[in-house]
C-alpha cells in the first residue's frame, strides 16, 4: 500500500487543496491524517473536504484536536495554555457542529499501516508516548532513544513541530511529515509519501491569494496566520 501523510494542517484550507491536487497525481491508496487537523482560519472546510474521501482517507488525533473537543464541550482549558492558543481554541470550536465534535473526539492517538517497501509504519502525532512531545531535527540522541524505547515498528512518522526530517536511533526511523498548514522554512504545504520508498514533498500555492481569504475568514489571528505562517515562515532554524 502506498500512503500520504498529511499533518498539521491546521484549519488552511488554500494549503490543503493544493497539497490534495498533487496528491491525486500519485494516486496514494491511502490519506493519513496526522493530527492537528482543524485548529485555524477554515476548520469547517478543512474537515469536511478530507471526509469526502471516505474510506480513502485515516485520522489519528493532534493534540489541538483533543483541545478544541474539550472546547466545545465546556470543559476546562489548560491554565498553562498561551493566551493566543487559547483564543483560537474556543474560536474553532465554535465553528464546528456536533457532529465534527464527535468525529474529532472518537479519533485515535496512533495508526499502524503496513506500507510497500517499509513494513509496519506506525503513525502519531508528537511522539509515539505523546500527542505533544517535540521531536526535531536537533533532538539529542539519547533523548530519541528513550522516546523510541519499546516500538516494535522500523520506522515512525510524526508531525506536531512542523519541520521535515529523517533521523534514526538504533534501529528505528523516525520521519517528521511537516505541516500543511502551518510550515517552519519555505512557505507551502509540506507532506510525505510512503511506499516503496520514502519521499518528502513540498507543495507550492497561491500564497497571496490564500493570505486575503484567511484574512476574510473571521479567524481571530487571521493577520497572524496569513504573514508568519503562510507568505513568511519562521526557518527551522529559528523555530528549533
Amino acid at each position: 500500500m502506498k500512503i500520504a501523510a498529511l499533518y498539521d494542517i491546521h484549519g488552511n484550507f488554500p494549503a490543503l487543496q493544493a497539497a490534495l491536487a498533487e496528491i491525486e497525481q500519485v494516486r496514494p491508496d491511502l490519506l493519513l491524517v496526522g493530527g492537528d487537523i482543524v485548529s485555524g482560519p477554515m476548520p469547517r472546510a478543512v474537515l469536511e473536504r478530507l471526509l469526502e474521501f471516505g474510506d480513502r482517507v485515516r485520522f489519528i488525533r493532534g493534540n489541538a484536536d483533543r483541545e478544541v473537543v474539550a472546547a466545545f464541550d465546556g470543559l476546562p482549558i489548560d491554565p498553562d495554555m498561551p493566551e493566543e492558543v487559547r483564543e483560537v481554541t474556543l474560536w474553532t470550536a465554535k465553528q464546528l457542529a456536533q457532529r465534527h465534535r464527535d468525529f474529532l473526539a472518537q479519533l485515535p492517538e496512533q495508526a499502524i499501516l503496513d506500507v510497500d517497501g517499509l513494513g509496519e509504519v506506525l503513525f502519531c502525532h508528537g511522539s509515539p508516548r505523546s500527542d505533544e512531545e517535540m521531536v526535531t531535527a536537533a533532538t539529542p540522541e539519547a533523548r530519541l532513544r528513550e522516546i523510541l524505547a519499546g516500538v516494535k515498528q522500523n520506522v515512525v512518522v510524526c508531525g506536531h513541530t512542523h519541520m521535515q526530517f529523517d533521523r534514526r536511533a538504533g534501529s528505528v526511523r523516525i520521519v517528521n511529515a511537516g505541516s500543511v498548514g502551518m510550515p517552519y522554512g519555505d512557505p507551502g504545504a509540506y507532506w510525505l509519501l510512503l511506499g516503496p520508498s520514502l519521499d518528502f514533498w513540498r507543495t507550492l500555492y497561491d500564497l497571496e491569494q490564500a493570505a486575503e481569504a484567511i484574512r476574510a475568514s473571521g479567524y481571530p489571528q487571521a493577520q497572524d496566520f496569513a504573514d508568519n505562517n503562510v507568505l513568511k515562515p519562521a526557518t527551522a532554524a529559528e523555530a528549533i
